[in-house]
C-alpha cells in the first residue's frame, strides 16, 4: 500500500491511464478482428468497410501512445495486405 499522498497519486493516474490505454487499444484490436473476421467469410464489401475502421482506431491508438507508431504501420500494413490479396484471388 502507498504511503504517501504522491504514491496514492501516482496509483490513480496509472489506473486511469490504464483504462484510457485498455479502451483505444482494444477498439483497434476488435476492428482489426472484424476484418479478418470478413475476411475469412469471403465478404469483400465488409472487409474493406471494416479496414478503414480498423486503419482509423490503429491510427487513433498511435497518435494518443498507447501503441508505437511502427506497431500500427505494422499492423495496418498487414492488414491491407491481406485485403489485396484477398481481392486478387476474388477476381
Amino acid at each position: 500500500m502507498a504511503n504517501t499522498a504522491s504514491a496514492k497519486q501516482r496509483i490513480r493516474n496509472s489506473a486511469r491511464k490504464a483504462q484510457f490505454n485498455r479502451l483505444h487499444r482494444g477498439r483497434a484490436r476488435t476492428a482489426a478482428k472484424n476484418t479478418r473476421t470478413a475476411l475469412a467469410a469471403k465478404d469483400m464489401t465488409t472487409a474493406e468497410a471494416e479496414l478503414i475502421t480498423a486503419m482509423s482506431y490503429i491510427d487513433k491508438a498511435a497518435g494518443k501512445g498507447v501503441i508505437h507508431k511502427n506497431t500500427a504501420a505494422r499492423r495496418k500494413s498487414r492488414l491491407q495486405k491481406a485485403v489485396n490479396k484477398a481481392a486478387a484471388a476474388k477476381k
